[in-house]
């Protein structure tokens, strides 16, 4: 069994990860304005509990393989900051969007309880929920993965040869929707799908899904980021483009009586969604 890789430390973009910082500097301002000992203790306990808690997840999680800890740790150790999405919209890449240990092992036993054989994945970046995923198909099943940036898909592509399960993947390489539509115009079909694209497109992805045959009958979609670092139910006045585009995403998927689903608090939020077949 493998064991986790140190990386290089992420800025928090989880609700629980910035509920965490926040309460750290909480207790920071307890110390320097000397409150009493039982406010300084309770703040502590509360620190305690939400600090714990993702490690001892990460403890709990059946070990990541080692394909998958080399992928993390280049992934970590690559300077993203000189790195830009080549898409039509400008985006920064970095570190923080791997999907990560936890995430990768829960599509991996989605695609088990499923017995997924062609799975769907709309935005791969380094490819580490797409290996996770492809290690869990049969050897006859097969993955088509959407990405937008050619160095990224390089970069993944390179990964992926280290990996008894890489080839599974076959890599697209352009923008989302034209790959949706070419795939749908196929009459292509799969068993799971997974979103993890641009997010003022998720709307589009979602309806396109439902719209054609991508999603095979008995299929799941399951949508990364759909708490968006808890923007969707903070202030709206705060809230950044992608913030409102998830907040958007999430109340047309409530809306659609076509579907039902579930928003998991799962890092940035994972909801599933099946078609009901209203």
């Amino acid at each position: 069994m493998t064991t986790l890789v140190e990386l290089k430390p992420a800025r928090p973009v989880t609700p629980h990860g910035i509920l965490v910082e926040q309460l750290q500097t909480v207790l920071e301002l307890a110390a320097s304005h000397k409150v009493p000992a039982s406010v300084m203790t309770a703040l502590q306990q509360a620190h305690q509990l939400a600090a714990g808690l993702e490690p001892y997840i990460n403890e709990c999680t059946t070990s990541e393989s080692e394909a998958l800890t080399a992928l993390a740790k280049r992934t970590s150790a690559e300077d993203w900051s000189q790195r830009f999405s080549d898409g039509e919209t400008v985006r920064q890449l970095e570190q923080e969007m791997l999907s990560g240990h936890v995430e990768g092992q829960t599509l991996k036993m989605f695609v088990h309880m499923t017995k997924a054989k062609r799975i769907l994945e709309v935005g791969m970046f380094t490819g580490y929920s797409a290996l996770a995923m492809a290690e869990a198909l049969p050897n006859d099943g097969y993955m088509v993965a959407c990405e937008v940036d050619d160095y990224v898909a390089s970069f993944a592509q390179t990964c992926f040869h280290n990996s008894p399960h890489g080839h599974k993947i076959k890599i697209e390489v352009a923008p989302a929707l034209e790959t949706l539509q070419k795939l749908a115009e196929k009459g292509d079909s799969f068993d799971l799908v997974f979103i993890d694209a641009d997010k003022k497109e998720y709307v589009q992805y979602f309806q396109t899904i439902l719209d054609s045959s991508l999603l095979a009958p008995g299929g799941i979609i399951c949508v990364d980021n759909t708490l968006m670092q808890g923007q969707p139910y903070l202030s709206s006045e705060e809230s950044t483009p992608n913030g409102k585009a998830i907040t958007e995403f999430n109340r047309v998927v409530a809306a659609d009586n076509r579907v039902e689903q579930v928003l998991l608090p799962l890092r940035d939020g994972l909801t599933i969604i099946r078609r009901t077949g209203s």
